[in-house]
């Protein structure tokens, strides 16, 4: 029960990692808010995690682009349970083009759901965390923060851009208790991965066999992919680390595929 009556607002959390997360963290005892674009998705992923208990969770509909909803969202929270303990930032998407070939709106959407929506919920979320002595702030990232891909041009800048991000907020936060810190996945096999295996053969020329094995997995350990479950624990470690000790860090969940 490391997590026993925390609350933790897990954005995009209906479903893929957000989701693993979030049972994750129930099970060991949290408050969650499942917060994803359609509140009756969110509800219904929260509803299912209260019945397996021990912790619970409640649904919200967050755009976390929109400034208004986002800060609605929050606080709703905590209004209904007082305090933020943690803020996973997850909302995510992926778009892929050639540089030449990226369609401006798609550049400025990436940016805004990975970049715009961790620094809303995050300007959000910190002066409930200053005024209750500290709280855990994880983001998304991917081994893409570190390393690059063809056809990744906004992705792998908006992931990137949270390493810098959770870096000043570790910088700005450590004296008020608050940890900021990015989790790093390899290929992890959700819908949003699924898509961009045709996406990538048509762009690449090959077969989407190749994408998996060359692409995704060619330079991990093992040729496996990073599950769902690998990144939640992650996660856990990240939310239940009660000093600045672990601050301003990434940690690289990739079979390999990238080491520090």
């Amino acid at each position: 029960m490391k997590l026993n009556g925390k609350v933790c607002i897990i954005t995009g959390s209906a479903s893929g990692i957000g989701h693993a997360i979030a049972k994750r963290y129930v099970e060991e005892g949290a408050k969650v808010v499942i917060a994803d674009l359609k509140e009756d998705q969110a509800q219904a992923a929260a509803d299912a995690l209260t019945s397996m208990g021990p912790g619970e969770a409640f649904g919200i509909a967050m755009d976390v682009t929109d400034e208004a909803a986002v800060n609605a969202g929050v606080a709703k929270t905590v209004e209904k349970w007082g305090r933020v303990d943690v803020l996973v930032s997850n909302a995510g998407i992926q778009i892929v083009h050639r540089i030449e070939d990226f369609p401006f709106a798609d550049w400025k959407k990436m940016l805004s759901i990975h970049l715009d929506g961790a620094f809303l919920t995050t300007k959000a979320c910190i002066p409930h965390m200053k005024s209750q002595g500290g709280g855990a702030i994880i983001y998304m990232g991917s081994v893409h923060s570190h390393e690059a891909s063809p056809l990744k041009s906004a992705y792998v800048t908006a992931k990137h851009g949270l390493l810098g991000l959770a870096r000043v907020v570790a910088k700005e936060g450590g004296s008020s208790g608050i940890r900021a810190n990015v989790i790093c996945p390899g290929f992890v096999r959700t819908p949003l991965v699924d898509k961009q295996i045709p996406e990538q053969a048509k762009e690449l020329g090959i077969s989407e066999d190749e994408v998996i094995k060359k692409v995704m997995l060619g330079e991990t350990v093992d040729g496996e992919f990073t599950t769902v479950e690998d990144v939640a624990e992650v996660a856990l470690m990240f939310a239940g680390f009660e000093t600045n000790a672990l601050t301003g860090q990434s940690l690289v969940v990739s079979h390999g595929w990238f080491m520090n």
